[in-house]
């Protein structure tokens, strides 16, 4: 049903989500749960590019790799117990929630498109 990379992705995911709520209990421990998740989320994103030719979608992948990014950097302020990491990781997210939610709409056009 699903393969060990769409598990894996899912996964660490969650385990970004996670990491962020770890913060205020655990902020010892929070900082490396995120740094692997992250680094499994960005390397599962970074080799699953994007599979149409439409400019827009290239650009939209590369805002999903520009929101990895931006949550590697949340993780290294993290790890410094800088709070700015929450706003970060909150504009890292804001780009991959749209990047998620017009990908899809853009391979539609392009499979659509005679």
């Amino acid at each position: 049903m699903f393969s060990l990379k769409d598990i894996l992705f899912r996964i660490s995911g969650i385990l970004i989500l996670v990491s962020a709520m770890l913060y205020l209990f655990f902020p010892d421990i929070a900082p490396w749960v995120m740094a692997v998740s992250v680094a499994v989320f960005t390397i599962i994103t970074f080799t699953n590019p994007y599979p149409g030719e439409s400019i827009r979608g290239k650009r939209l992948f590369n805002f999903q790799l520009f929101s990895c990014i931006l949550m590697m950097i949340a993780t290294y302020l993290m790890f410094r117990e800088r709070n700015e990491w929450v706003l970060v990781m909150i504009v890292g997210a804001v780009f991959l929630l749209y990047a998620a939610f017009m990908i899809p709409r853009e391979l539609e056009k392009e499979k659509n498109k005679p």
